[in-house]
């Protein structure tokens, strides 16, 4: 039995993860690196045409080509000529805009369009990692691999002076004003863009944007999408097909949702019609006053009879909280992994093998889809859904799901830019739909991770704005006082420091040293974390002499109070390294570096990630002291670990092996020390 009743999920408090969790290889950590000075793309002969980038959402069974809406499209599409063009299709939730524009996304890449990129926009980062990652599928100019806002540019520029033929779907825009300075143009006339939103706003026309409303199915396409929908059953699709398509307000989704409870059930238009009248009486779960988009009403009812169909299949204390964790995630799609998680498995009360049988059931009956590893609901069934969900099971609703997605979040994350994206996409779902439930009252380990994964993105302007709003967050639900609140701030001076921004690092993390000074000692741990921190800051700002002392005294905090081996007294001595060799204290740096790498790997193994930085900056000092053979010898053998365990196209395997070139005689000096941000 999982952590649930009949009437709800049970609290149980100490269940979960929360801040001081492990957080030791992410962005705001100590074996994080900087990797800079990479080479150019390969350039546009390398590539492989055509490219697709992004998932392309499959087409829905009896898809109906909407034959009038495609004619204002094209239309619009036309009056432009070469002209910049967007068609931006506005419509309410569950009227199709996303199946619509699928369409169109297929239709390209069967005609043989060179360039299909379909990028959910739900959320900004995911538009910039996706045209980070085209960009390195084009082989765009400037495109390096480093920074993933610069590659979007970089693909930006690409689109507008290309002369081949693409087309870029932005699907679900939610922050017109954030989605602004993504839009790709086409110059040549060779590309256009086809943007969905449920947004009236001013913001997603003009440039050249033509705004083509979607409504609901016509009386005709509803019908018919029914009678196509049950042809393969024999007499379902009765006399009543028009009168039931009516009744469900002529929206996709809900047909769509009555579609598959019919063919289920074995049930024609007409005894589904009057099973959806009897349920309309609890559709009240889905209030018409909060209903702005005017079809909640129709899609909570086929909702909930679906839901009492799964139940005579799946246990009824499996189906509904499965519903309920993925209403509260993004509908744009979540990994399918979350639901192997322990976290998971736990509250349910079952294995891996009962939660995919739910999901399989759940899909089955169209209340969400499993496609590619991934899992999918509708944002409108989502809303439904999140409307039944009891107050009192709310709580762990959200735990859960915030304590599955830190199980499947992979560390570091900057070898899975895509699934980082797509994880942090789900965090902001789940923060907007729990409220200051992952507040309670510290801030959930999540909340970290995804402001870790934008700074280790190089999304830092974007991790900046998060830390900056989990501090008065923090300070609001949890008092200026709390200890947490520290934490997040020095995680800021990290964030001002990746921007280059070092006075306000300085200033920001010597604030939180003399805090934690004046509150728990010279000596606490916390405070040998704000020295560590400093060590880092104060060597990227030049002023080293300073780093040194800060870094000793971290060093011996971390030495006493954890021992030799605690991530905190490594990543301590490899900066203090990197410091000295800033210094000119070459010998020192080296010997602690020859020193350091041999415990790491003794006590990570040879091919921990953290056990290939350790081993550039001591090739590092070896160069810089004259041992150019040992220095040689250490990067060739770098260079092939990083190759196998990163991938030669990995940001830090160009930079070691730019490093071996170097010393090889083959390239200019341009390699950089790599140390903890």
């Amino acid at each position: 039995m999982g952590k649930f009743g009949a009437s709800g999920w049970r609290r149980e408090k100490g269940a979960r993860v929360a801040v001081g969790g492990d957080a030791t290889y992410s962005a705001l950590g100590p074996y994080s690196s900087v990797v800079v000075n990479h080479p150019p793309a390969t350039g546009e002969d390398a590539v492989v045409w055509p490219v697709e980038v992004g998932a392309v959402p499959a087409l829905a069974s009896a898809f109906q080509p909407r034959t009038e809406l495609r004619e204002r499209i094209d239309a619009a599409r036309a009056e432009a000529g070469t002209a910049v063009l967007t068609q931006v299709l506005s419509g309410g939730g569950g009227v199709g805009k996303s199946q619509l524009a699928a369409s169109y996304a297929a239709r390209a890449v069967a005609e043989g369009t060179e360039l299909v990129v379909w990028a959910p926009a739900t959320e900004v980062q995911q538009v910039v990692t996706l045209f980070a990652e085209a960009a390195a599928r084009v082989s765009a100019p400037g495109a390096s691999g480093e920074s993933p806002e610069a590659d979007a540019r970089a693909f930006l520029s690409w689109l507008a002076t290309t002369s081949r033929r693409w087309l870029v779907v932005l699907d679900d825009i939610t922050d017109p004003a954030g989605v602004e300075p993504l839009w790709p143009v086409s110059r040549t006339g060779s590309g256009w863009v086809l943007a969905t939103t449920r947004l009236h706003d001013a913001r997603l026309t003009g440039g050249g944007r033509r705004k083509v409303s979607v409504d609901v199915y016509e009386q005709g396409e509803a019908a018919a999408y029914l009678r196509a929908r049950l042809a393969e059953e024999p007499g379902l699709a009765d006399e009543a097909v028009e009168e039931l398509a009516e009744e469900l307000g002529l929206l996709p989704l809900a047909l769509g949702h009555a579609a598959a409870f019919m063919i289920n059930h074995g049930l024609t238009c007409t005894a589904y019609l009057e099973l959806f009248r009897q349920a309309r009486t609890i559709a009240e779960v889905l209030p018409a006053d909060a209903d702005t988009e005017g079809y909640g009403r129709a899609v909570t009812a086929t909702l909930l009879l679906s839901l009492g169909a799964v139940e005579t299949v799946v246990p009824a204390a499996l189906v509904r909280p499965v519903l309920w964790l993925a209403a509260v995630l993004d509908p744009a799609g979540h990994p399918e992994a979350l639901w192997s998680a322990e976290p998971v498995l736990e509250a349910l009360g079952c294995d891996a093998a009962a939660a995919r049988e739910a999901l399989r059931v759940l899909h089955r009956y169209a209340l969400l889809t499993r496609d590619a590893g991934a899992v999918r609901i509708h944002a409108l069934t989502a809303r439904a859904v999140r409307e039944t969900i009891p107050e009192e099971a709310l709580p762990l609703v959200a735990v859960t799901a915030a304590d599955g997605l830190c199980e499947i979040w992979p560390h570091p994350d900057t070898a899975h830019r895509e699934l980082a994206a797509v994880l942090r996409a789900n965090t902001d779902s789940l923060v907007e739909a729990a409220g200051e439930h992952l507040w309670d009252p510290e801030g959930h380990i999540v909340l970290h991770r995804a402001a870790n994964s934008l700074a280790d993105a190089g999304l830092t302007e974007a991790a900046l704005e998060y830390l900056t709003w989990m501090g008065e967050e923090s300070i609001r639900i949890s008092g200026f006082d709390h200890p947490q609140n520290l934490t997040i701030t020095g995680n800021l001076a990290s964030a001002f420091q990746n921007l280059g921004h070092l006075e306000e690092a300085t200033e920001t993390a010597e604030w939180v040293l003399r805090r934690r000074e004046e509150e728990l000692g010279e000596d606490h741990f916390d405070t040998g974390i704000s020295l560590a921190q400093l060590l880092v800051i104060h060597t990227k700002a030049g002023r080293v002499e300073k780093a040194i002392e800060v870094g000793e005294r971290a060093l011996a905090i971390f030495a006493r109070e954890a021992g030799p081996e605690h991530y905190r007294t490594i990543g301590t001595l490899t900066n203090l390294a990197a410091a000295y060799l800033e210094s000119g204290r070459t010998e020192d740096a080296v010997a602690i570096l020859e020193e350091h790498l041999e415990n790491t790997v003794r006590i990570l193994g040879a091919e921990h990630p953290y056990t290939l930085s350790v081993k550039n900056n001591l090739g590092y000092g070896y160069a810089d002291s004259g041992r150019r053979g040992e220095a040689l010898a250490l990067y060739t053998e770098l260079v092939a670990d990083a190759e196998r365990l990163l991938g030669p196209d990995n940001p830090e395997t160009r930079a070691y092996r730019q490093s071996l070139e170097y010393l090889s005689g083959l390239g200019r000096f341009h390699w950089r020390l790599l140390r903890g941000r």
